[in-house]
């Protein structure tokens, strides 16, 4: 039988998907602000995560642990990274659409509507010639 996959078992596999190494990562541990009041003011339990490849900071004070505040802060990278790359990925999605918009075929009733009211401005123009003398 397989045992549960623990939370930190997940997030070390989604830190190896996303090419996130421990390697990689800054930590700082700074102490919080805010409430809490001395439990907070006396303890460094605020966890600064910096990811040196792609640039991201994280800061997190979710909990009281230091232990839970880095596992918390590694679980928000994991998120942010997720997200650049689909937006990335969105947007050459979004641009190969934009592309394949303005390069394919015209329906064939638009092509004739468009045809028609060509033909009628060029009925007009034509109206506007020069007015002859009726003699």
């Amino acid at each position: 039988m397989n045992a549960p996959a623990t939370p930190d078992d997940v997030l070390a596999r989604r830190m190896a998907k996303l090419g996130i190494r421990d390697d990689d990562l800054e930590e700082q541990f700074t102490r919080g602000a805010g409430p809490g009041g001395q439990k907070i003011n006396k303890t460094s339990s605020t966890v600064q995560l910096r990811h040196g490849s792609s640039g991201i900071e994280i800061r997190c004070q979710r909990e009281r642990s230091q232990t839970a505040n880095r596992y918390w802060a590694r679980v928000e990278l994991c998120d942010r990274l997720e997200e650049l790359r689909s937006a990335a990925k969105l947007a050459v999605q979004q641009e190969q659409e934009k592309k394949r918009r303005q390069t394919r075929k015209r329906p064939r009733g638009l092509k004739e509507r468009i045809l028609k009211t060509k033909h009628n401005r060029s009925a007009t123009k034509q109206n506007r010639g020069r007015v002859r003398d009726r003699d």
